[in-house]
Order: C-alpha cells, then sequence, then structure tokens
C-alpha cells in the first residue's frame, strides 16, 4: 500500500522487495524486553496481538517466519507455536550459527531475510541479514548496524510494521487488506 512505503526510502523498499524470510529475536523485539516472574516461579511476558495477527498472511504470502532467542521460555515456546511459525530456536546466544543453519535449510541467500534484533547477540545477524531491522528502543550500538530504525519499540508491534513494510514493498498488501474488507458486511 502506497502510503506505507511513503516513509521508506527507496533502498529499504529495495531491500524489502527481495525478503523471503524474516527472522526475529523475542525479548526487546516481540516482547517489551520485560520478564516478570511470581514466587512460583512462573515466568510473564506480553506479546502484541498486531505482530501475531500478520503471521498467516505472511506464510500465506510465501515469507518464511522464524525466530532465535536467547533464552529458554515455556511461554515463548507456546506463543511461537501458537502463531505457527516455521522455525524458532530458544536458548541459544550464537545466533549466527543458526541463523546460517536457517539460510541452509531453507535453501535462501542472506540478502533474502529480514532480520529484527535489539542487544548484543543480534549483532551478527543483523550484519549479514539483507534487511537489517531494530526497534526504536534497541541500544545505540545496534541501531548504528540496522538498515531500518522501526517507529515502534518492543513489544508495540516491530514485527507487523516490518512485515507491512515486506508485503507492502511486494505489492501483496493491498489484496491481504482487501480480503478482509470483503469479508466485512456492508454497512446500512
Amino acid at each position: 500500500m502506497e502510503i506505507i512505503l511513503k516513509k521508506y526510502d527507496k533502498n529499504i523498499i529495495q531491500k524489502a522487495a527481495k525478503i523471503k524470510a524474516i527472522v526475529t529475536d523475542v525479548d526487546g523485539v516481540l516482547t517489551s524486553g520485560g520478564i516478570i516472574y511470581n514466587n512460583a516461579e512462573d515466568e510473564w511476558k506480553q506479546f502484541n496481538v498486531k505482530d501475531g495477527q500478520i503471521i498467516k498472511p505472511l506464510r500465506e504470502n510465501n515469507v518464511v517466519v522464524g525466530a532465535i532467542t536467547g533464552r529458554d521460555s515455556k511461554v515463548v515456546k507456546r506463543r511461537l507455536n501458537e502463531l505457527r511459525f516455521d522455525f524458532h530456536v530458544h536458548g541459544k546466544l550464537d545466533k549466527i550459527t543458526h541463523f546460517e543453519d536457517f539460510l541452509k535449510r531453507f535453501e535462501l541467500e542472506a540478502d533474502q531475510v529480514c532480520y529484527l534484533g535489539d542487544d548484543l547477540t543480534d549483532l551478527p545477524c543483523l550484519r549479514a541479514a539483507g534487511l537489517s531491522v531494530c526497534p526504536k528502543d534497541a541500544l545505540d550500538y545496534v541501531k548504528e548496524e540496522a538498515d531500518l530504525i522501526t517507529d515502534k519499540a518492543g513489544g508495540e508491534g516491530v514485527l507487523r510494521e516490518v512485515a507491512d513494510l515486506i508485503l507492502s514493498a511486494q505489492s501483496k498488501l493491498k489484496a491481504i487488506v482487501d480480503g478482509y474488507r470483503l469479508a466485512i458486511p456492508q454497512k446500512q
């Protein structure tokens, strides 16, 4: 959709048009980065529903969706399984090794992948990816490595912002939105 693309420069749109996969960190990107524990040793995280809503349309448009996270969390596994991510790796700080494995597994080139990250362990993947993205509240030295800094902070819909950019750059978002509009009964 043209309105989305207006705020991006030509280089970002060209990179987004090539993307066949999105790989994201979790804490600080899909969540605010906060971790809540209670006395029963339960872990709580808050995810943005807007990020989750776009996963199915991405997958239906042949965009692979995955996550590589440094923490091993039941809550995160549950959420990523619920959203039907194509792959997710947990408890791994050496993210670049798993990024490279992902490229081989899905027969992709690095320039076909968008990586979203916000901290130290994401730096190698941000450097390797065709389109590197970080939330607006990422650390400054992470921002230096990113092609794009989102308008959203971690946990506020970062993945959705990037997915809308990619689908728009590939001229696919309008059809997705129109499909939902057609399902809405006409107002009388």
